[in-house]
């Protein structure tokens, strides 16, 4: 019986070349974008997940909180005490680890140099991550204070081999650490990826605050594993005390949070997970089976349109004894074959867009052939697409009366009331129009961000890190960069301007109110030409200035700070930074140094020599880019010529922050574009079957003297109509949903009539060009072909 069905089923499809095309190229492209998204998705939700007992890894966070207990923002650096405290007091965690570093620093064999991300850890971080050993034992290899592990590519990148054991490498040109081992590459889906990893004994040796920390300071990760999940109430209600027992200046308290829900579900409201990103990849889920909803309605319209080709054979299928059963069973089958080709093609055209579909994100989403439940969740979409594509067609041509359907009386109209095709079709576009105004509204609040005042120049502004005799030789490489004209001014700070994030406790000054003692500042340290550098606002006093000896105990505050430390007159106040007296010089207007979706936050800028790390310069508009960075280079390689030159450029450091946002608005875009086509692809095949079905009616209207915009418009405006009852239904469905998006922006845009009259003009034009090739095709045939129809 399945090889009769199946032979039914090719010689169906073969027959109905058009239809058949339609709806394979339908339901393969509804399916690679389905495939594409879920991939997706699936690369999302297996974040930090990959390591054995992921459920099992904690981190610990931070509540700041204001002198009556309620708690102001959460953060995911703990006081830098926390993790020797729990690890002494609290027996429960079975293991923890202090973590530090994630910044590209030097590491050399003795012939050549490269910037890679480096970390720092206690030895317990290779008891909490499984890492994948090529050489070397875990047991032991960050045991010795000179002990270095290196990824697979970053051996090979050195040494051309993981076989390297005992090899010395240099960090920062100044010290030699000897490899203890060699481990596989992280995935990308990783948080903590590193190139190398170092003990934290080293650290201890090349940082004060790792070896002295301070509570008051939030530098370093912690890290826990709890075996027993069901303690972790109960560590956590011991967690919570030993900041405010150990550390009187402020009140925070610390908790341990499942590591691998942090890149999901890292917002917090009140000390409380309330989501995150993971809204994002329901909306993602929602797209990819919209789609394949889309391309199974593509479907259902044309089995369904031509069901009078198909109700003679039912009628005489049935009158020699088919029962309903094997009716059912048959068209099912030419569902699933149909559906079997179009897995097949889906899967080629993921393999062959997945490359691009990764360099258009930036992402590594890999396809694990090996992986049984890749080829699981395959056959799943593959099944789940035929049965929704194939069951409806299949209940109703099996449904057909046999006495009927042979006297061509097939009561259309009573078994397939043509307003259910007109709901797949409404459905179809009501889905089409709220992908597109979800598009225009991620696009406009992408721009709105981006409109924000930075409080900075970030044009022509480029830095580069200050690392080796950069640091030391800061005035001589500044004198002679100026001499060559490629920049206008240099300065020296701390950190990027784009990425600050140095918060501390402690900060004192006149009038200061209890509740000042809570306030968490950040805090940036850099030299002379700031302001001229920068392009950052001063709103009252000035920059530091060699003219003023005494600036080397000034410090400048944004207006947040002054605000929240509610100072008048600010300028020449003198306030305590870490004990030492400074004075204040300047007021500058907030810029924003993090994320873009936030309001500023209070930060000082004090001003020091020797605290380097980062150098910007203000370029020359007069040169072509080109041209500054060649000069730029020279000129720090022959000051530092064991590292590398990296320049990078503030705007492009600042668009990054809108990745996340980026990444939605492109899938949006790609995606609803699918949608559209998939959904035109279905409006065409129901156009060509309504205008043969209505051959001699358009016929005799031609003969009679109709003409053709009259038969044109005739056969569009039917179909056109159930594009405005879609966007009737869908503008309320987008607006309330987008409405609802838009509230987890502190700063968002607004849904302006324009977006929803572009929306619907955009989709009916579409729909309008769809519709009117196939009519004008049926307008323009001979009458006199037409009167001979049947």
């Amino acid at each position: 019986m399945f090889k009769l069905n199946l032979k039914i089923a090719l010689r169906n499809l073969w027959r109905n070349k058009t239809s058949s095309l339609i709806n394979i190229i339908g339901l393969a492209v509804g399916l690679s974008a389905c495939l594409l998204l879920l991939l997706y998705v699936n690369y999302e939700m297996k974040f930090d997940r990959q390591f054995k007992d992921a459920d099992k890894i904690y981190q610990v966070m931070t509540n700041f909180q204001d002198a009556s207990g309620k708690i102001t923002s959460t953060g995911t650096s703990p006081g830098n005490g926390i993790a020797m405290a729990i690890r002494n007091k609290i027996p429960e965690v079975d293991i923890i680890t202090r973590i530090a570093g994630g910044n590209e620093t030097l590491i050399a064999n003795k012939e050549n140099g490269f910037r890679k991300v480096d970390l720092f850890a206690d030895p317990e971080i290779l008891k909490i991550f499984n890492y994948e050993f090529i050489a070397g034992n875990p047991n032991t290899a960050l045991n010795t204070p000179n002990a270095v592990i290196l990824s697979e590519s970053t051996a090979k990148l050195l040494f051309g081999t993981t076989d390297v054991l005992d090899k010395t490498v240099k960090y920062a040109n100044n010290t030699d650490m000897r490899v203890t081992g060699v481990i596989k590459d992280q995935p990308a889906n990783t948080s903590l990826r590193f190139d190398y990893l170092m003990p934290w004994s080293f650290y201890e040796n090349i940082d004060g605050e790792a070896r002295n920390p301070g509570w008051g300071n939030f530098s370093f990760l912690a890290i826990a594993k709890v075996n027993n999940g069901a303690k972790l109430d109960l560590i956590n209600s011991k967690v919570k005390k030993l900041f405010n027992e150990t550390y009187t200046d402020q009140r925070n308290e610390n908790f341990l949070f499942p590591f691998s829900d942090l890149h999901l579900h890292g917002e917090f409201l009140n000390g409380k997970s309330v989501g995150g990103d993971i809204e994002r990849i329901y909306l993602f889920i929602a797209l990819a089976f919209g789609i394949l909803l889309i391309a199974c309605i593509n479907f259902m319209n044309m089995a369904t349109a031509k069901s009078e080709r198909r109700a003679k054979e039912v009628g005489i299928k049935k009158t020699i004894g088919a029962t309903r059963g094997s009716l059912v069973t048959q068209f099912l089958t030419e569902a699933m074959v149909l559906t079997a080709v179009a897995v097949l093609i889906a899967v080629a055209i993921v393999e062959a867009t997945l490359p691009m579909f990764n360099n258009l994100l930036g992402l590594e989403i890999i396809i694990e052939y090996t992986n049984a439940g890749y080829w699981l969740g395959i056959l799943s979409v593959a099944m789940l697409t035929g049965v929704l594509a194939g069951i409806y067609p299949a209940v109703f041509l099996s449904s057909f009366n046999p006495i009927q359907t042979l006297k061509k009386k097939t009561a259309r109209a009573r078994l397939i009331p043509i307003n259910l095709r007109q709901v797949l079709v409404v459905t179809q576009f009501c889905f089409a129009i709220m992908l597109i105004i979800a598009t225009l509204v991620i696009y406009k609040q992408i721009q709105f961000i981006k409109g924000r005042p930075v409080g900075y120049n970030i044009n022509l502004l480029a830095e580069m890190p200050q690392n080796g005799e950069l640091h030391g030789k800061f005035e001589l490489f500044k004198e002679q960069i100026l001499k060559t004209g490629a920049v206008t001014a240099v300065n020296q700070a701390s950190r990027s301007m784009t990425h600050v994030s140095n918060w501390f406790y402690g900060f004192k000054w006149p009038g200061m109110e209890k509740q000042g003692e809570e306030i968490v500042f950040n805090r940036l340290e850099t030299q002379y030409d700031l302001v001229k550098t920068s392009g950052v606002q001063m709103l009252a006093g000035r920059d530091f200035s060699k003219e003023f000896a005494s600036d080397s105990a000034a410090i400048m505050l944004s207006s947040t700070a002054v605000k929240m430390m509610k100072l008048k007159d600010p300028i020449g106040k003198m306030v305590t930074l870490f004990d030492n007296k400074l004075k204040v010089i300047g007021v500058f207007k907030d810029f924003l140094w993090d994320s873009p979706y936030h309001s500023g936050r209070p930060m000082v800028i004090n001003f020091s020599k020797s605290q380097g790390g980062t150098i910007n310069m203000r370029l020359n508009p007069a040169n072509s880019l080109s041209k500054n960075v060649e000069l730029i280079s020279a000129v720090a390689k022959s000051i530092n010529p064991s590292y590398p030159v990296e320049i990078k450029f503030v705007n492009d450091l600042y668009n990054a922050k809108l990745q996340s946002e980026k990444i939605l608005g492109i899938l949006a875009n790609l995606f609803g574009g699918i949608a559209i086509l998939i959904s035109c692809m279905g409006l065409y095949g129901l156009v060509a079957y309504s205008a043969e079905q209505r051959t001699k009616e358009f016929g005799v209207r031609r003969v009679l003297g109709a003409s053709v915009g009259s038969i044109m418009s005739l056969l569009s405006l039917s179909f056109l109509k159930m594009v405005f009852v879609a966007a009737c239904i869908g503008v309320p469905l987008a607006y309330y949903l987008m409405n609802k998006w838009l509230t987890n922006f502190e700063f968002r845009t607004t849904i302006s009539l324009s977006i929803v009259l572009i929306s619907i003009a955009g989709t009916a034009i579409i729909a309008f060009l769809t519709v009117s090739f196939q009519a004008y095709r049926a307008a323009k045939a001979n009458p006199v072909e037409a009167l001979k129809y049947e």
